[in-house]
């Protein structure tokens, strides 16, 4: 048992394997083409092998066939038997001897923990351009989160404006479009910025590129939506790709606010957000 935990190390301990491995965990539960992860990473397909071959071999990726193409995902397991391995064998299962003297030593049953009780909880989604399905999430959270949830939104390259297709749409629905902007993640991250509870990113670039840590340890997710900017054809084919992103959101956004975050531990919580990133789409 030894000996694997230490092929994990070993695997972990190269730079570009670490990075895959950091941008799997950000898309999970997402499988991912092995492809579109050497795209994502800057590297080449045949080193991109190498890396997919030493992590499924270390037992911190799995893989799966989808006709001709090899796709990928985190093995949480795995990086959970790592750590554990790390904590209660090389340190005789007291964190304070190795866990950074930022983290408590209450942290280490971190997943354990509730969300605050009678609390409002701010939840974030991020995107590319924040110029249609970021906004889209935020505009639903706001009015079915039933004044249970501060709702935003960002971009980690954010578009000069909204797209008019996304805003004619939302004020088609009832929605107030007036709060909505294009806005930089960068906002969110500033002194004084509102510390999130929830952070979501719906759209897969923005799941590839590496963030900085974000304040109070926020509950992640990957909610990976379709870009219906980029959609073509006519109007009528342009219009229901927006229609679509909207109602997978809606679907997903409704099954997170029948959740009681303060009745579930995080590492529940968590679950059941990694859930819904798959349960959410439209029948």
């Amino acid at each position: 048992m030894e000996s694997l935990q230490i092929d994990r190390l070993t695997a972990l301990g190269h730079a570009g394997r670490m990075a895959l491995f950091r941008l799997l965990v950000r898309r999970y539960p997402e499988f991912v083409p092995a492809g579109e992860l050497a795209d994502a990473l800057g590297v080449k397909k045949n080193t991109m092998s190498v890396y997919l071959s030493a992590l499924v071999r270390a037992g911190l990726l799995k893989q799966r066939r989808d006709g001709r193409n090899l796709l990928y995902q985190a093995d949480i397991d795995g990086a959970d038997d790592l750590v554990s391995y790390l904590f209660d064998d090389c340190c005789r299962g007291r964190p304070s001897l190795c866990v950074s003297h930022m983290v408590s030593e209450h942290d280490a049953d971190a997943g354990a923990r509730k969300m605050p009780e009678a609390h409002t909880y701010n939840a974030l989604f991020v995107c590319t351009g924040n110029s249609a399905r970021s906004l889209f999430a935020e505009a639903l959270l706001r009015d079915l989160g039933s004044g249970r949830f501060n709702a935003y939104s960002a971009g980690t390259h954010p578009s000069s404006h909204p797209n008019p297709i996304a805003m004619e749409m939302l004020h088609a629905k009832g929605h107030d479009i007036s709060p909505l902007r294009s806005k930089g993640v960068d906002e969110f991250q500033a002194d004084g910025a509102p510390i999130m509870d929830f952070v979501f990113t719906v759209c897969d670039q923005a799941a590839n590129e590496e963030c900085p840590a974000w304040a109070g340890q926020p509950i992640t997710a990957h909610w990976g939506v379709p870009n219906p900017v980029k959609a073509k054809g006519t109007d009528a084919e342009r219009q229901l790709a927006f229609q679509q992103a909207y109602g997978i959101l809606k679907n997903r956004i409704s099954l997170f606010t029948a959740l009681h975050p303060e009745n579930l531990e995080r590492a529940t919580l968590q679950a059941r957000l990694d859930d819904i990133s798959t349960q959410g789409d439209p029948k």
